[in-house]
């Protein structure tokens, strides 16, 4: 199923990792933008859902896409819904932009066998049934709850001290 909720686990991680260096946005909208080719797929009835942007190629050329997009996007989302945060910098969106891309093809070739996660350099998909689909989606949920957890006591650890809610 495109659009997957699972692909956002691993992206907590990241930024639970990389804080305000790292935009969870731009993660999930390079995951977005990755699972296009699939959903024209499904509507049109392709035989192969998962081909040129589900390779190392197609995850570089999208990231650099939600890259440059992302930051702009983002900001403008945020100030509109007037979401206080950090400065955005380029560095945050291409970071998550990569990030986002190219877990996406790791985590899809597990599950795909209509993929070639390593095109251009290699032909084929190795890591097809590594990980079963369970074990695969029960990692993708632990990562959410564990970076949700970091990033939850962070902001209760960041609160002012006079803060009421406290």
């Amino acid at each position: 199923m495109p659009f997957t909720p699972l692909h956002l686990g691993p992206g907590l991680v990241f930024k639970a990792i990389g804080g305000r260096h790292f935009s969870f946005m731009v993660f999930g909208g390079a995951q977005v933008l990755m699972d296009i080719e699939p959903l024209l797929g499904i509507v049109n009835g392709w035989p192969s859902l998962h081909g040129t942007t589900h390779n190392l190629a197609g995850a570089l050329l999208i990231g650099t896409l939600a890259g440059a997009i992302g930051r702009p996007v983002s900001e403008r989302v945020l100030r509109w819904l007037r979401i206080a945060h950090a400065p955005f910098t380029w560095r945050a969106s291409f970071l998550a932009a990569y990030a986002g891309t190219f877990s996406h093809i790791a985590l899809d070739a597990l599950m795909h066998a209509d993929m070639a996660p390593l095109w251009p350099l290699r032909d084929g998909n190795a890591w097809l049934g590594a990980l079963s689909l369970e074990h695969l989606h029960l990692a993708c949920l632990a990562t959410a709850l564990l970076g949700g957890a970091v990033l939850a006591v962070r902001a209760l650890l960041a609160r002012p001290k006079s803060d009421p809610r406290r």
